[in-house]
């Protein structure tokens, strides 16, 4: 039996261009052509489409996905591996669940007494679901990026690697602590942090202004970025976003 693309998409939520588009650069050709031109797809298909749609929420990109694919000899391990791999990612996001609670409960509670927030006196509170392996994994967008932060990393203890992201983190409080008090993200306190988050990344590398405004914009679109950020308080992510953009455009290019 075989499926016209028009049901393929109904029935999987993908949208009939991102199958061509799959097609196109390989990673999923159709079964075959129907009488009208249109793309078919069989049970094989849907198979392999099912797990491309598995690994994209596992946060692989189609490169990664097209070797992972083109490697694999049996479907049966390969959805078992798939499998293992949801489970621990379920289990992640019942922790980033967990953070996002707590930190939630401690916003709200130093808001009413006006005092610093526990979390802050214990960051490893912050941190269930949230390891700096995700962070670097993240960086596959920014690959010059990612091999400065090899660089700079290797030469650092794991003591001095663990207190950086710890560092970072309590940054991202910071922001979620103005986030909730509701300060703009054009601010001078919101952009006083964003001025620490610029100099730390230019410490490593020069960042021009439209790549540090894809950073931003990644702090959205990337899944793991953006699930770091609502970790410490929903809409973290957009907010920093937005005071990025505003640190940018506040300067002459």
């Amino acid at each position: 039996m075989v499926w016209p693309i028009e049901e393929v998409a109904r029935m999987s939520g993908v949208t009939a261009r991102t199958l061509r588009h799959y097609d196109e650069i390989g990673l999923l050709p159709p079964a075959g052509t129907g009488s009208n031109g249109h793309r078919c797809y069989g049970e094989g298909e849907l198979l392999r489409l099912q797990q491309i749609l598995v690994l994209r929420a596992l946060g692989l990109g189609l490169p990664e996905i097209g070797r992972i694919l083109a490697s694999q000899v049996d479907e049966v391990e390969a959805l078992r591996g798939h499998h293992r791999r949801l489970l621990a990612e379920r289990d992640r996001i019942d922790a980033l669940a967990g953070t996002v609670s707590r930190t939630i409960t401690e916003l709200e509670e130093s808001r009413k007494d006006g005092g610093p927030m526990t979390a802050i006196n214990r960051p490893e509170n912050l941190f269930e679901g949230v390891r700096p392996s995700q962070y670097r994994d993240s960086l596959r967008d920014f690959p010059g990026l990612a091999r400065d932060v090899d660089r700079h990393t290797s030469t650092m203890s794991e003591e001095q690697i663990e207190a950086g992201h710890r560092e970072r983190t309590a940054q991202m409080i910071r922001l979620a602590e103005l986030l909730v008090a509701g300060v703009p993200a054009e601010a001078g306190p919101v952009q006083a942090e964003i001025e620490a988050q610029h100099r730390a990344l230019t410490g490593l590398r020069a960042v021009s202004a439209e790549e540090y405004r894809a950073i931003g914009r990644s702090c959205v679109e990337n899944e793991q970025w953006r699930a770091a950020y609502e970790a410490i308080a929903p809409g973290l992510a957009v907010y920093q976003r937005d005071a990025i953009e505003a640190y940018v455009s506040a300067r002459p290019s």
